[in-house]
């Protein structure tokens, strides 16, 4: 169950040196279409992000809290853990409707879902109809969710698949950056329509969606899995070889897809929920995905992206301006880190990331906590100014892992027949991490005030020993090879080695017979 704590990253021979075309790809007008399509694909989280900023947006609007009686406490908590509660209702579809219907329908089901769901938001008369509204916003949210970061991954530029998957959660920012401003250039606006407008814009990424979500391509590896091998020849040629089915790249790319589906299928049996814990390698995946959806909102980055006005108000900042001023700017400066961040995710590497944020994020909340003591027990101000630059400190190490790579971690280290599940059991775990934190949270700091940030002092110290002890090195490999390290080096070994002599680039020192999908697994077998 241990594992390693790091993995040679070698494996980049597989493909790097196939990569024949030298033409930057903003030159290449496939590749081009190619990533219009993932962008399409990206803006799945934004919705997400929207719904975190514009709820504790609103909870700063003076129209809003009039409009449904002052909410606070447990109400509260629902009004904000509702929609995750209505993302856990639909975990036990999506992954089926992702793996049978295909990827775009995944999406197209939620974004759908979503619209009509944003409607009923917007036009709220009372708790129960925002409530319910927000219920189905999380349902729909789910099936785009769970397909979309998933098809990005399987259908991007194999040098941009890293950095085009981190990207998906960084987008989570631009939501909440569009909340964020959006709540603060409606503040004063006199009507009901101040925390109405912020709620209609929350549908735009979803209606884009229906829309053009039919323009982008299916998942080759979905279509493989299905028997329609020539549509997903089809699809790598276009989108990463100009249309060449006998570009060494592509060939490669689609002998190594077949012999992982076969592998999973045929040798590891991963066609279920319970493969999760019937090898040590899926073990491992399963141990690394539940602890990295809990460590993603446990950090106490939770406490102040939902709470920051109850917050603010504990320190002495009771202004709904400078509230709103502070929120808004903290996140545009989120999104700047994470990008940055999610684009140098292979050339500095996964792990190396996630123990510099884990670190980082223990010095930093340790130096919250100091402030908020002094400032609760001494009245200290300085310490309360303070303890908002140690906010964005804390939020700067946080974004350079847990933001870009969470979701891009998860998604490559699974193989493809348990990707939509695995996905589903990560967003799983994140959603009971966040329905947990949404109830406590405002109880456990009304009840402890400072006190509670030592509990998170104590959890940052664990994240710090389990990254270190767990996490393994995945960058510079193709998709296939990254999903089987975790089945050990010899299975990621096999799978490059057997699409290099069937696309009929192996070693020429090599005197291997070109090799079908039957051999290798017989020899993995073996």
């Amino acid at each position: 169950m241990g594992g390693p704590a790091a993995v040679s990253t070698g494996g980049s021979q597989g493909y790097a040196h196939l990569i024949t075309n030298p033409r930057p790809w903003w030159k290449n007008t496939r590749i081009i279409k190619l990533n219009i399509c993932i962008a399409l694909l990206l803006i799945t989280s934004t919705t997400n992000g929207y719904d975190g900023s514009m709820m504790n947006g609103l909870q700063s609007l003076p129209q809003w809290n009039d409009a449904f009686n002052h909410p606070s406490g447990s109400k509260l908590g629902l009004l904000s853990a509702i929609q995750n509660i209505g993302s856990v209702a639909a975990y036990p579809f999506s992954p089926y409707v992702s793996d049978g219907l295909g990827r775009r329908a995944a999406v197209m089901l939620g974004a759908m879902i979503m619209c009509i769901a944003t409607v009923l938001q917007t036009a709220s008369h009372s708790v129960g109809m925002f409530i319910g509204a927000r219920f189905l916003i999380g349902f729909g949210l789910t099936f785009a969710a769970a397909a979309a970061p998933v098809l990005i991954t399987e259908i991007a530029y194999p040098t941009q698949r890293g950095p085009a998957t981190s990207l998906y959660n960084t987008l989570w920012f631009l939501g909440s950056i569009t909340a964020a401003w959006t709540t603060f250039g409606t503040f004063h606006v006199p009507t009901s329509w101040s925390w109405r407008i912020p709620s209609a814009i929350q549908a735009l990424p979803s209606v884009i969606q229906v829309f053009l979500v039919w323009f982008i391509p299916e998942s080759p590896r979905w279509l493989c899995s299905k028997g329609r091998e020539e549509q997903a020849l089809r699809v790598l040629a276009y989108y990463h070889a100009d249309g060449n089915r006998n570009d060494p790249l592509v060939e490669y790319e689609f002998e190594e897809i077949r012999a992982a589906i076969r592998f999973d299928r045929e040798v590891a049996a991963n066609v279920g929920w319970l493969s999760f814990f019937k090898t040590p390698g899926n073990r491992r995946r399963l141990r690394i995905m539940i602890a990295l959806a809990f460590f993603s909102q446990w950090s106490g980055n939770n406490l102040i992206a939902y709470y920051m006005n109850k917050i603010f108000i504990s320190i002495g900042i009771i202004d709904p301006t400078t509230q709103l001023l502070i929120n808004g700017i903290l996140n545009i400066y989120n999104f700047i880190i994470a990008v940055v961040a999610g684009l140098l995710c292979d050339k500095i590497g996964r792990r190396p990331l996630f123990i510099a944020s884990t670190i980082g994020m223990l010095v930093f909340w340790i130096l919250q906590t100091v402030c908020f003591a002094l400032y609760s027990e001494k009245g200290d101000t300085a310490a309360a100014h303070t303890f908002i630059a140690m906010i964005f400190l804390f939020y700067g190490f946080y974004d350079i892992a847990f933001t870009p790579l969470i979701v891009a971690y998860t998604v490559e280290i699974l193989p493809y027949p348990l990707r939509a599940k695995g996905f589903t059991i990560f967003n799983f775990a994140l959603s009971l991490s966040l329905i947990f934190n949404q109830y406590i949270n405002p109880i456990a700091l009304a009840a402890l005030g400072w006190k509670y940030y030592v509990v998170y002092v104590c959890w940052l110290a664990f994240e710090v020993c389990f990254i270190w002890r767990f996490l393994i090195e995945t960058k510079n490999r193709t998709l296939e090879e990254t999903a089987a390290l975790f089945d050990g080096e010899d299975t990621a070994a096999h799978l490059a080695e057997h699409a290099a002599v069937n696309a009929g680039i192996a070693d020429s020192h090599s005197d291997r017979e070109k090799a079908s999908s039957e051999d290798i697994i017989e020899e993995v077998k073996a």
